[in-house]
């Protein structure tokens, strides 16, 4: 993903459908319990307002540089007021204002970082008519210069049976925009054959009738077909919170995107900031699996902030251009970091000069046994002496961002000797690996990892896979 491809965001012009809130935000200090019960008594010292639902959607999407239109429905009441203002700044417009109805809002009361109290204000009333075909008319209109529909359907009664139909006859046939939905009900819009659909967990349990799994990865790895039938989409992609997400597609072994470990900052968002990002990704002809990387890391921007956070274009490219190329002393000082945070290193090493299916295959391996993924690199003249002329295909330089996009690898460092063995003093992995085509008596580094307090493991084996190979195909 690199930055002409973010500077495309701006070309896309986006419509979000669905349940707009507002996020309110208490914070304030207390020091003594109330006498009417155990609670404590927060004397507020400041009230942020955000929007939120699908109103953070199209905040998060206009901060990536997309134009933006939303559609949905607030009362004409001060909280509705200020959601509208808030997004009018953004020049974000479109909401139908109902006057009796009530915006919904969630208050959240926190002390010293904690929330101790929420409290909700939903209108649970039927959408009127009058109001429902004021957002049908809305659709109809922006719809015919759009590149993405996004619903954001969270039960609050705004995505009618005729709003719904009204998107399914706007998105079909290829002709109008794509379709990508984030609902709690995804069944629902099944009939749509939607794009892409955007569930968490719970969600899909519950649209598969199913209880929960202590392995959740291994779950929806076996319900791949079970779930895009139940949705009626081309792509679903769960998202697993701190596990990261898994992207399912027809006929394709599932995705996985994994997560950046983060405190608990009370952040709420994240999930409409990945709906956003993938829905942009793939309004600009991005692949699911680039898409899903790129969301994920965008939602990592926002689990780090507290409040209702967005990414912008300028913090998505700083994660996904990170200074993850580190010299060994700016490793070491990482790596200290991530042990001191109870952490489990994993390091591997290689040229990944022309970077194939069977090195993402072990990487992503890699970084499923572990907590933080070290790669070594050999230099470029480390790989000459190691392949012989001609190699490598792709300088360090290069080799090197093709292995920073990759979102299971979390630091990669240079090295210009024939073995990593400095590094792997520097590092003292808990875990070193290999790619299958080894056999774990041929690893010359496993007697010095062993003696660092570190296991040697082989990974599996991608067959008919090898740079060589592709190189010599090309060649002739």
């Amino acid at each position: 993903m690199t930055e002409e491809t973010l500077n495309r965001f701006g070309d896309v012009t986006a419509v979000v459908v669905g349940d707009v809130m507002l996020d309110s935000w208490l914070r304030g200090h207390s020091d003594r319990m109330a006498q009417e019960a155990p609670v404590p008594v927060v004397a507020v010292e400041e009230i942020e307002d955000q929007p939120g639902g699908a109103a953070n959607a199209a905040v998060n999407l206009a901060a990536l540089g997309a134009r933006v239109h939303l559609v949905g429905v607030t009362g004409a009441d001060p909280a509705g007021a200020t959601l509208n203002a808030t997004l009018g700044r953004l020049d974000i417009e479109g909401l139908v204002i109902v006057r009796s109805r009530r915006t919904s809002v969630k208050r959240r009361v926190l002390t010293d970082g904690r929330i101790v109290a929420r409290y909700d204000e939903e209108d649970g009333s039927p959408l009127s008519e009058a109001a429902e075909r004021g957002m049908i008319d809305q659709l109809v209109t922006l719809a015919a210069g759009a590149d993405v529909i996004i619903a954001c359907d969270y039960g609050g009664g705004v995505c009618t049976p005729a709003v719904r139909q009204v998107v399914c006859e706007l998105t079909q046939g290829g002709r109008g925009p794509i379709l990508v939905v984030d609902a709690h009900d995804a069944g629902r819009w099944r009939d749509c054959h939607a794009k892409a659909v955007l569930p968490n967990y719970a969600e899909v349990a519950r649209l598969l009738g199913e209880n929960g799994h202590a392995d959740r990865v291994g779950f929806l790895s076996a319900q791949s077909e079970r779930l895009l039938d139940a949705t009626g989409a081309e792509s679903v992609v769960t998202t697993l919170d701190d596990e990261g997400t898994l992207l399912h597609r027809w006929g394709r072994e599932p995705y996985r995107t994994h997560a950046t470990p983060a405190p608990d900052t009370m952040s709420i968002g994240a999930g409409d900031t990945f709906t956003a990002t993938f829905a942009l990704c793939l309004a600009v002809g991005t692949d699911e699996e680039t898409a899903a990387d790129v969301a994920q890391a965008a939602a990592s921007v926002v689990v780090n902030r507290p409040g209702t956070a967005v990414c912008t274009r300028e913090d998505l490219l700083g994660v996904l251009r990170p200074d993850i190329a580190l010299s060994p002393d700016q490793l070491a000082g990482r790596i200290a970091r991530d042990r001191a945070e109870g952490r489990r290193v994993v390091f591997t090493n290689g040229c990944f000069d022309v970077l194939h299916r069977g090195h993402v295959a072990c990487l992503e391996e890699a970084a499923r046994l572990g907590d933080v993924l070290v790669v070594a690199v050999n230099s470029d003249d480390g790989v000459a002496r190691l392949k012989g002329s001609g190699r490598p295909i792709n300088t360090c330089e290069d080799r090197v961002a093709v292995l920073a996009a990759l979102g299971c690898v979390d630091y990669i460092a240079v090295f210009d000797e024939d073995s990593p063995e400095e590094l792997l003093r520097l590092v003292r992995p808990d875990l070193y690996v290999k790619g299958g085509d080894y056999h774990p008596a041929m690893v010359p580094e496993a007697d010095l990892v062993r003696e660092l307090g570190g296991e040697v493991r082989v990974l599996g084996y991608v067959p008919d896979l090898s740079t060589t190979a592709i190189v010599n195909r090309i060649r002739g």
